[in-house]
């Protein structure tokens, strides 16, 4: 069986560096550093795009900013901008349902890597359905896959 390929957005690499006295944060970062352990000993993989290097590199904390782009390196892929063209003809239709641009062209990417998840803190974009892509946040995620991974 192939390992499940996830795609994480920027506010979900961001989770654990938000406000941890909110209960639904605390949990969604707890999911998440889970996620991350699991990525970190090769039992999920995951995928990392240009728009991600794009958006973390405007991240205005360099420790943050450093410590997420390391991570970045365990990536099973990396889409770039030579596949831009593709990424946006699969994005176009994902904002034409409100979705907004750059979300849309993370979702575009992950699709375009053929990921089996998309995991976001979003809560407007996890609103969002696609037939070639699951959209969860990251508790959804554990509660989903534990029994399986």
């Amino acid at each position: 069986m192939s390992k499940l390929k996830l795609y994480l957005d920027m506010c979900c690499f961001n989770r654990p560096y938000d406000d941890q006295q909110q209960a639904r944060i605390h949990v969604e970062s707890l999911a998440k550093l889970s996620i991350q352990q699991l990525l970190t000993v090769g039992a999920l993989e995951f995928v990392w795009s240009y728009i991600l290097e794009f958006e973390n590199s405007r991240n205005r904390y360099k420790l943050r900013q450093d410590t997420i782009h390391k991570f970045s390196y365990r990536c099973v892929q990396y889409v770039d901008e030579t596949n831009e063209d593709s990424i946006i003809k699969i994005a176009l239709p994902i904002m034409a349902q409100g979705v907004k641009e750059k979300d849309s062209l993370h979702v575009a990417c992950a699709v375009y890597s053929a990921c089996d998840y998309f995991i976001t803190t979003d809560d407007r974009l996890l609103k969002y359905k696609d037939d070639r892509i699951k959209l969860l946040n990251p508790v959804q995620f554990i509660e989903e896959t534990e029994n399986n991974l």
